[in-house]
């Protein structure tokens, strides 16, 4: 069986508010033998567009290079604004074992990216997740903190030398996170408000770092095109959180300040079993088996 690994690189740019640099990304990544492109979808409040690519080892990981050396390129970290936290023009690149693959498989291949993103493009990088050099730069959310504004003060600090590079910032590319992990849902939830400091404290009542959900990241932004609040979330175990715990408990919050969902959107690709995991809670289906009952699962097999 052919090792597949799946990776889903995040860009500091949007279709909305540059086409040609987001347009030179997706001719970059479809340009790649061994690498398919499944997704690319773009948020111009975030100003953030994110792929989802799959592909061999070797295909995956030279798309994921050429990426993120287009990006150095065409992104200006000084001019970048926008809703999401982020600290370089490739702002953070994750593998995710999809077949045949482990997950030290994938962190080695962080590794070998990591390294030549340094020595070729001299951009400083961070290893996150199961990559981590140490477990206070597991998470993310802490990698990232200070953001592309504050990151050259931060390399300074002893305990935050990157793992490959120097302790300065690419001037116009900043820092880049790469890093192994299992497959997250980046899922969000729309409120009927323009008050960010509703979706705000919603967030933080729900994420684990404030003592929410124990597998999810939440934060509030705003949607300045729709101008309405949303609850931006990283549900990084899905069996653990599932999509429709979140989704209930801010359904409860928002009722408290007086507001509505008003929608709700996946980013990226998830996985099916997420979902049905959903049609199950809200049908109230009694001994459900979505392997056993779910027809693709038994067409996959197929030839």
């Amino acid at each position: 069986m052919a090792k597949l690994i799946e990776c889903i690189p995040n860009f500091s740019v949007s279709r909305e508010r540059d086409p040609e640099v987001y347009q030179a990304l997706v001719d970059t990544a479809n340009s790649i033998p061994g690498c398919t492109v499944l997704d690319v979808q773009s948020d111009g409040s975030h100003n953030r567009c994110v792929f989802t690519m799959v592909g061999s080892p070797a295909g995956i990981g030279e798309a994921a290079f050429q990426l993120t050396k287009k990006a150095t390129e065409t992104i200006d970290m000084t001019r970048h604004t926008g809703q999401h936290p982020r600290m370089g023009a490739t702002d953070v690149i994750p593998f995710v074992p999809a077949m045949d693959v482990t997950v030290e498989e994938c962190v080695e291949l962080s590794r070998q990216l990591g390294r030549r993103i340094w020595e070729e493009l001299g951009v400083p990088v961070f290893l996150y997740e199961d990559s981590a050099s140490s477990p206070d730069r597991a998470n993310l959310a802490d990698v990232r903190r200070g953001q592309f504004e504050g990151m050259a003060e931060k390399l300074l600090k002893p305990e935050w030398a990157p793992d490959f590079g120097e302790r300065k910032i690419h001037p116009t590319a900043g820092v880049v996170a790469v890093g192994a992990r299992m497959p997250l849902i980046a899922y969000n939830v729309n409120l009927d408000t323009s008050d960010l400091e509703i979706a705000s404290r919603i967030a933080k009542a729900i994420r684990c770092s404030s003592g929410g959900f124990k597998y999810c990241k939440a934060i509030g932004v705003m949607l300045e095109g729709r101008n309405i609040a949303q609850v931006s979330m990283n549900l990084v175990n899905y069996e653990g959180t599932p999509i429709y715990y979140v989704f209930e408990m801010i359904r409860a919050l928002a009722d408290r300040y007086g507001v509505r969902i008003i929608g709700s959107e996946l980013v990226g690709l998830t996985p099916g079993k997420a979902l049905l995991d959903c049609a199950e809670y809200y049908l109230k289906l009694e001994d459900f088996d979505c392997r056993r009952q779910v027809m693709e699962y038994h067409l996959i097999g197929l030839e």
